[in-house]
């Protein structure tokens, strides 16, 4: 599997005969997405910072909230969270993802903004790969990000929603959440490809450049 990171919350997983895009963002967010294909797209909150899925082809499966959904081969389940701690009062409801893709369970917590309950750590049992939000302000700082990996236990961390030179500036940069993980030397990298077996028996962290 190919992971890409093109900034926020956005990514492309790609495998054989499969890929899914998260969260696809208006180029108002200060850069223009290129035209993606895809064949499932999942949105975790329905604002253009997540949602602009007319900017990918091929008439990709949409998935928009809470369920259990088989698309493809692909296995998904999205389970009812919040980007603050009002159960979004606030700034509304978040989905975070659980997509089983090529024996990798890989999860997406979008606009996540809250430590999660016992029953939804359940519900994402079992994780590979955690896509986290770390910059603060609306999702979680990087203190709790990291109190979040530690109760939901995946092999490899990806930080995002954290500030890069064009977009998300009002953020903090992801330096604190790789000293709260004690990853300072991590080094970041163009895409990230793995498989199931390449996967660390003790959690670690990737760090992704967006693509532009």
């Amino acid at each position: 599997m190919e992971i890409t990171w093109y900034g926020r919350s956005c990514f492309r997983l790609r495998g054989r005969g499969a890929s899914v895009v998260t969260d696809p963002f208006s180029p108002e967010m200060g850069y223009r997405l290129p035209r993606m294909s895809a064949s499932l797209v999942t949105v975790s909150n329905d604002d253009e910072e997540h949602n602009y899925t007319r900017i990918v082809r091929d008439r990709p499966y949409l998935i928009q909230g809470p369920g259990e959904y088989e698309v493809g081969g692909l296995f998904v389940i999205g389970v009812r969270t919040y980007p603050e701690d009002k159960r979004g009062a606030e700034n509304g409801k978040n989905t975070a993802y659980l997509i089983e893709f090529e024996e990798i369970a890989i999860c997406h917590l979008g606009d996540l903004g809250h430590l999660p309950t016992q029953e939804q750590i359940e519900e994402l049992d079992g994780i590979d790969i955690l896509m986290i939000p770390v910059g603060g302000r609306d999702v979680l700082t990087s203190a709790r990000a990291a109190e979040v990996v530690s109760m939901l236990e995946p092999r490899l961390v990806i930080p995002m929603r954290y500030r890069i030179p064009d977009m998300d500036r009002e953020m903090a940069t992801v330096t604190r959440f790789l000293g709260e993980m004690n990853a300072k030397d991590v080094q970041p990298q163009e895409n990230l490809r793995v498989t199931v077996s390449q996967l660390p028996s003790e959690t670690g962290v990737a760090l992704l450049t967006p693509r532009r």
